[in-house]
């Protein structure tokens, strides 16, 4: 009976689907993932463009209950976007999680990047990009290669990302400011994130959740690039000093 309902729907778990769809599976993964990218850049490259950077950047930044309220909201919003691009139902409904989780990534982004091109080094923004890809690429490789399940590292990742969001929020809350340690845990926590999803795709995703899974690879490689970005901001501006 299981067979036969995979065979109506077309989905299958990727690790044990017929060889062609799976490779078509991952295949779409991916491309849904550099079109997040590419969309994530065609909105900043819009707002800063525009102006309106400079403007969201005050306002987000007026004062840490500002910034507070603005990273609850992306919180909420990125929950309800995931829960959309999962959908069993609608593929339309997919592809709006993911459209809408880009748009909020994009938004809460502008602050740093704001940052990172007014007052730190001039080629801040693109090393950090280089350094991102050349990590996520060989967690990637790495995944793949070994074919390894590191569904282990699920209970990790919930118990380290509860702690990291007390961290965040204390430091808003309290005034205090999280450096370059914090930043390098994080950098090693959403490599962490990549090669977890990474492996989630390989044996655990079904050949119909591409849009859910390039999500989740979109998440993980916008939290490495973000910490990556405030190491270097960070770097930048003791290089200044």
């Amino acid at each position: 009976m299981h067979t036969e309902t995979q065979q109506l729907t077309g989905a299958y778990i990727a690790a044990q689907a017929p060889d062609d769809v799976r490779a078509a599976f991952i295949r779409r993964t991916y491309q849904h993932l550099a079109y997040a990218i590419l969309a994530f850049m065609a909105i900043e490259f819009v707002l800063f463009k525009s102006g309106v950077a400079e403007a969201m950047t005050r306002t987000m930044l007026g004062g840490r209950w500002a910034w507070l309220i603005v990273l609850g909201a992306f919180m909420v919003v990125s929950f309800i976007a995931d829960k959309w691009a999962q959908s069993a139902t609608s593929r339309s409904t997919q592809y709006i999680g993911l459209g809408v989780y880009v748009l909020a990534e994009a938004i809460i982004f502008v602050p740093l990047l704001y940052i990172a091109a007014n007052f730190a080094s001039p080629d801040t923004i693109p090393i950090a990009a280089v350094i991102t890809g050349l990590l996520f690429l060989g967690l990637t490789v790495t995944a793949f290669t070994t074919r390894k399940d590191f569904s282990f590292l699920g209970g990790i990742l919930k118990i380290g990302g509860c702690i990291a969001l007390g961290v965040i929020v204390c430091s808003i809350v309290f005034g205090f400011s999280l450096g370059l340690i914090f930043s390098s845990i994080m950098v090693a926590f959403a490599g962490t994130a990549i090669l977890y999803t990474t492996s989630r795709i390989i044996h655990n995703y079904n050949t119909e959740q591409h849009v859910a899974a390039a999500l989740s690879l979109f998440a993980s490689v916008a939290l490495l690039f973000w910490y990556v970005l405030r190491i270097l901001i960070a770097l930048s501006s003791v290089a200044d000093d």
